[in-house]
């Protein structure tokens, strides 16, 4: 049998006897329960065998995900110790970032002393991020009017969540959107891996670089050049340990979870989706089609880094692999270094669209019916506050605590969100993730660098 066939096959076994157990049908279908669960160990022994033959970061990183929920499944007093996987890859890609984007964007700027494409690549990247932002902010608006999940719902907030909430609410008052994009202090930058400071001071830097000349100039480039190769390897040596922590992450969101947070939010949970793929369907790959993007060579680039993404909720954790496999498949790294992390900040589709979905969600849910013109200031208000806070922790939070209240409705019904806000984040993680790559592609093609 074909191994790819193989795997689907396994993939959808483990899938429906795992749906069989969590529903307990077992007992039903007269299937016995020690059989069912040395079934399911089987089937993970073949995943685990396959990955090890097809020695695919990819392969490795899906089958991680399905023991990882297999795992979370029967054994949750062990998947919530293996957070601790996860948090070790994303110390070490934390690592990563500052000396790869540092080195990347100092070579991009210098290295051509091309000082007006960088302005021209600025200008044309905040226009492309503010369009496919917009279209998503409207997207979620008419995602959640069709569903309604929020109307006849009794969102009760519950301890632990007004805790978590308040937490991140008083860590907004240290805020400011405009001084936070600027660095004080590189060192404390790169300590809080605020991403747009460092893209600041980078480029800042480059440019000064750009305008010195002789000797001095050319052992510093040298050195940027030889710096971002290691980074790039380092990022290979720590890519290795991606399926482990992709497995730990699954089993501890399985484990912690479970099913019983969805009750009311679970039509919240399949319109943020459904709208997610809508969006990538009907946006993403017509804005492909537009640029003759060769959809093949892009989704092997770009599978790695978005699965990463989703696993652990996380886009840092995905750039270092995105920036890497984006250079492979032909786009200069001046153009991958300046896109890419620019739009960590100011092209979070996938974060633009869940916030006015949730905000009508909860204007539903408390009993209010938006009109159209509200709707729209919410969007105007959204379209402000979204741009540059993705340094900031649970920032999409903040943003909707803020649009909730300036339409006057009680913010604490937003914190009931919080109960499935990690299954939310690993699918608009991955749009943000999948939105940037893209961003980088028509960037390039429009600067005629592909």
């Amino acid at each position: 049998m074909d191994s790819k066939k193989l795997l689907l096959i396994s993939l959808l076994f483990i899938g429906a006897v795992s749906t069989l157990h969590a529903l307990q049908w077992y007992a039903l279908l007269e299937m016995n329960f020690y059989l069912l669960s040395s079934l399911r160990l089987v089937i993970v022994g073949l995943l685990i065998f396959y990955a090890i033959k097809k020695r695919s970061l990819t392969t490795s990183i899906l089958v991680a995900m399905f023991i990882g929920i297999e795992v979370g499944h029967d054994f949750k007093e062990i998947a919530i110790q293996l957070k601790v996987l996860s948090d070790i890859f994303l110390r070490l890609i934390k690592t990563i970032i500052a000396p790869l984007l540092f080195a990347t964007l100092v070579v991009g700027i210098a290295g051509h002393s091309n000082l007006k494409q960088v302005g021209r690549m600025g200008i044309k990247a905040i226009i492309y991020f503010e369009i496919v932002t917009t279209i998503a902010l409207f997207i979620g608006l008419a995602a959640i009017n069709i569903s309604k999940a929020g109307v006849g719902s009794s969102l009760e907030a519950q301890a632990n969540q007004i805790e978590k909430a308040n937490a991140l609410i008083e860590q907004k008052q240290s805020h400011h959107f405009i001084l936070d994009i600027f660095p004080e202090n590189i060192a404390k930058s790169i300590a809080d891996n605020q991403v747009l400071q460092i893209v600041i001071f980078s480029i800042l830097f480059g440019i000064a670089l750009a305008l010195v000349s002789g000797e001095k100039k050319k052992t510093m480039l040298e050195f940027c050049e030889s710096l971002s190769e290691v980074m790039f390897k380092f990022t290979g040596i720590v890519m290795k340990f991606a399926p482990f922590a992709v497995g730990g992450a699954i089993a501890y969101s399985v484990a912690s979870l479970g099913l019983g947070v969805l009750k009311d939010l679970i039509y919240l949970l399949i319109t943020l989706y459904a709208a997610l793929v809508v969006f990538v369907l009907f946006v993403f790959v017509p804005i492909g089609l537009l640029v003759k993007l060769p959809f093949k060579n892009f989704i092997d680039a770009v599978s790695e880094p978005v699965s990463i993404a989703f696993a652990t909720a996380s886009s840092e954790a995905a750039l270092p692999k995105a920036m890497e496999n984006l250079e492979k498949m032909g786009i200069p790294r001046k153009v991958v270094a300046f896109v890419l992390p620019t739009g960590y900040s100011f092209n979070l589709d996938g974060t633009t669209l869940y916030l006015s979905l949730a905000s009508v969600f909860i204007a539903q849910a408390c009993g209010l019916d938006l009109t159209l013109a509200q709707q729209i200031q919410m969007c105007v208000i959204l379209m402000l506050t979204s741009k540059g806070v993705a340094g900031v922790r649970g920032a999409s939070f903040l943003i909707l605590i803020s649009t909730v209240s300036s339409l006057g409705l009680d913010p604490h019904k937003a914190f009931a969100i919080l109960a499935i806000d990690a299954l939310m984040d690993m699918a608009r993680t991955s749009v943000n993730v999948l939105g940037n790559c893209l961003a980088t592609y028509v960037v390039a093609k429009w600067e005629n660098e592909i």
